[in-house]
């Protein structure tokens, strides 16, 4: 019985043998997304209005802050010398103060974020685009995204990573964008 199954698994072994060729043939490139579409021009733009539009509001909590801290100042030094109403009243108004701070910073975050996700996603829409061309153009088989630290990629060598060339492929066909608006 042994003789008989030899030549079937000799068959299988060949026929292993020559689809190894074919799959040492795969080409992988992998790509930092968010790094990418931080780089790009374009990206760098957006991001630098989108920091300009909330620059008064991160301004406007952080003097608020500093507001808290000095009556939190107040309220520790004059602890002895103020009358029990006063010192309640201020210890009101600084945990309103916090309250409030509190729910302005959480709304500013979303919305943030939200601006934040809204740039991402217009500028990734393109960024896929050449991305395609790029992978079809250096016969690549796979893209990988690295940007998150879960990913499953867990060592490669920097010569599959492609962001910076896709980000400088991005740069070249979306110029206009980044220049910005004619005036």
């Amino acid at each position: 019985m042994r003789s008989a199954a030899l030549p079937k698994v000799l068959a299988a072994l060949c026929v292993l043998a020559a689809a190894l060729p074919a799959a040492a043939q795969t080409k992988i490139g992998l790509i930092n997304v968010q790094q990418a579409i931080a780089a790009t021009q374009e990206g760098q733009g957006l991001i630098k209005e989108l920091e300009e539009k909330y620059k008064p509001t991160r301004d406007k909590m952080e003097a608020e802050n500093r507001s808290i801290a000095e009556m939190r100042d107040r309220l520790q030094k004059g602890a002895n010398t103020m009358s029990d109403e006063a010192r309640r009243n201020l210890a009101r108004d600084i945990q309103t103060k916090e309250r409030n701070l509190q729910r302005d910073m959480e709304d500013a975050r979303g919305e943030f974020n939200q601006a934040q996700n809204n740039l991402f996603n217009a500028v990734g829409t393109k960024l896929m685009a050449v991305i395609d061309k790029y992978s079809k153009d250096n016969g690549l088989s796979i893209v990988l995204d690295i940007s998150n630290p879960q990913s499953p990629v867990l060592y490669a060598v920097n010569e599959v990573n492609i962001t910076n060339a896709i980000v400088a492929l991005y740069d070249a066909e979306h110029a206009a964008a980044a220049a910005g608006p004619a005036e």
